[in-house]
């Protein structure tokens, strides 16, 4: 139970700092992110499944799909363990969750996003560590 504590920690650290593609804000500051929304099961030895839910700030927020593209983003590259990921939107908190949560957990559309320039510039200016 104990050695779950270190990537739970490890991953709402990493997701914390993430900032909103919009606002000048975190992700963790417009409360789309908690600690609560960070879930972490053992699947095998040192690895893990790592769950993130996110609540959208709006039903209708256009970004969703781009703030979950920014948290697989940011998680793949920092978490310093063996994971599967997975990346949810908190049920009943956007009108198209189940498209949103398919696009984000489908590997060649991540892909393909990431192959887009300007896609992937607001990513890494959402996941890039403040100075």
């Amino acid at each position: 139970r104990f050695l779950i504590a270190a990537p739970l920690s490890r991953a709402s650290d990493i997701i914390r700092t993430i900032r909103d593609p919009e606002k000048p804000n975190t992700l963790e500051e417009l409360e789309v992110v908690t600690e609560k929304c960070v879930e972490v099961q053992e699947i095998g030895e040192d690895e893990y499944l790592v769950i993130i839910r996110f609540t959208p700030t709006v039903p209708h927020c256009s970004l969703a799909t781009l703030i979950g593209l920014c948290l697989r983003i940011k998680l793949q590259r920092c978490l310093p363990f063996r994971h599967k990921l997975e990346i949810y939107i908190s049920e009943g908190t956007h009108s198209t969750e189940e498209d949103i949560n398919k696009q984000i957990n489908d590997k060649e559309r991540v892909a393909a996003a990431m192959e887009n320039p300007n896609l992937r510039e607001i990513v890494e200016q959402c996941v890039t560590e403040p100075d």
